[in-house]
């Protein structure tokens, strides 16, 4: 599937040492509004993308961009804002929205800073970590964030590299691509976009409950590729 093509690739790759060293300002202790200006930066890659591609939906790039978050959140809204449920979770009479503009504006100079530093260490010290990533998700794209997990910097790198990428399966069907060493396990879903949940419940559900008994990996493996493609 392809959103932009050769010509307005070139265009785009123009605003990447721009934001590349902006992104750098920002990491080497650049205060909130340096940091806030590299977002921007960054920002206005994905920006002229969709200016490219049009009305699609960059939580997933199959879909036409519906409402003000392109996602249709009410369900999950309703059913947080349950009286019963806000009693379970113990969290009192706070009510839930998909995306809070206050929280969101707070956080803006946090968006550039390199949180993954703190991975390796939660890695050595056995805590097991889960990326899982959508396969139609633009602004969280898969290749992306698998970049970034196989350049980090632990003990297991070199075997985790090495390692097989092997279907995760669900009742007999290939539901997504896994690659996992140690404590650390990568998982591209199939047919699924940002909200991987939402758009592969079950999937989702079966992936949560094998990670949590330590069982995500499954036997039958596939010659191992540079990405899980």
């Amino acid at each position: 599937m392809s959103l932009i093509n050769q010509s307005d690739y070139y265009n785009v790759e123009k605003l990447v040492p721009n934001c590349v060293n902006s992104a750098k300002a920002c990491e080497s202790g650049g205060g909130n509004t340096t940091c806030v200006s590299s977002f921007e930066a960054c920002g206005s890659i994905l920006d002229e993308i969709l200016s490219i591609a049009g009305n699609i939906n960059y939580y997933d790039i199959r879909k036409k961009c519906e409402g003000p978050l392109c996602y249709d959140l009410s369900a999950i809204e309703t059913f947080l804002n349950e009286k019963s449920v806000k009693e379970a979770l113990g969290v009192g009479n706070i009510t839930f929205v998909s995306c809070s503009t206050d929280v969101y504006v707070r956080m803006e100079g946090d968006w550039m800073k390199n949180l993954a530093v703190g991975i390796p260490e939660l890695l050595e010290d056995g805590i097991r970590v889960l990326l899982y990533e959508g396969e139609y998700d633009l602004i969280c794209n898969w290749l992306g964030n698998y970049r970034w997990v196989n350049a980090l910097n632990w003990s297991g790198q070199k075997d985790f590299l090495a390692a097989p990428i092997v279907p995760f399966v669900v009742d007999r069907k290939e539901a997504g691509k896994l690659k996992t060493h140690g404590p650390l396990s990568f998982l591209k879903v199939h047919n699924a976009g940002h909200m991987v949940p939402m758009d592969q419940p079950k999937n989702s559900l079966q992936m949560l409950k094998r990670w949590i008994k330590g069982k995500l990996a499954v036997q039958r493996s596939e010659r191992t590729a540079p990405n899980p493609k």
